[in-house]
């Protein structure tokens, strides 16, 4: 499959199709010590601030939201309500590319305070990459289609946040099973303002 919109399939079965097998591509080819990796580090931790901005953002939005019903205390960066990120806290950060400013600069600062960094990205040696302390590696294409990402018929990230959103729910079925939250412990939780 070539890496252009114009060579997407014409029907909607055939793009169904064509977006559910570049999912599942990445996903066989995710590194699961990552995954591994990044659950262990949120078992131990204590407070939990995730942040990304755009569509990755949403995905870190949608994490922090299952990290509560799963029990962790947790922060989305940028809300009125978020505290100041301190030392022994741990910091989620999100970006395809590991290049997005915001998201780096916030990524730096945890550590300038002692936090522990997490990073969600295609690139591990990224300037996010670099900064921190454990990488979880999406081998998925991003919006710059830089040499050796995922060929993919879709724009921009959408196959890295399709990937990052599966894949963080990965991480929280580990932390459920650590945990001990199973379904009715998570929905016992659930916002009951909708």
């Amino acid at each position: 499959m070539t890496d252009t919109l114009t060579a997407a399939p014409t029907d909607t079965a055939g793009r169904l199709a064509a977006v559910t097998d570049e999912i599942v591509s990445v996903l066989a080819r995710t590194d699961t010590a990552g995954i591994d990796a990044v659950t262990a580090a949120l078992l131990g931790a204590g407070r939990v601030f995730v942040t990304g901005d755009g569509r990755s953002g949403f995905m870190a939005r949608a994490f922090a939201m299952r990290l509560m019903h799963l029990g962790l205390r947790v922060h989305v960066v940028g809300e009125t309500t978020t505290p100041a990120v301190a030392s022994g806290d741990t910091v989620v950060a999100v970006s395809g590319s590991g290049t997005t400013a915001v998201t780096v600069r916030v990524a730096e600062q945890a550590v300038q305070v002692g936090a522990r960094v997490l990073a969600v990205t295609t690139a591990p040696t990224s300037p996010l990459g670099a900064v921190a302390d454990a990488v979880l590696v999406v081998p998925a294409a991003t919006r710059f289609r830089r040499a050796g990402e995922a060929p993919t018929i879709q724009p921009l990230s959408s196959l890295f946040d399709q990937t990052t959103h599966v894949l963080l729910d990965v991480v929280c079925l580990g932390l459920a099973d650590a945990r001990e939250v199973d379904h009715a412990a998570a929905a016992a939780r659930h916002a009951r303002t909708e």
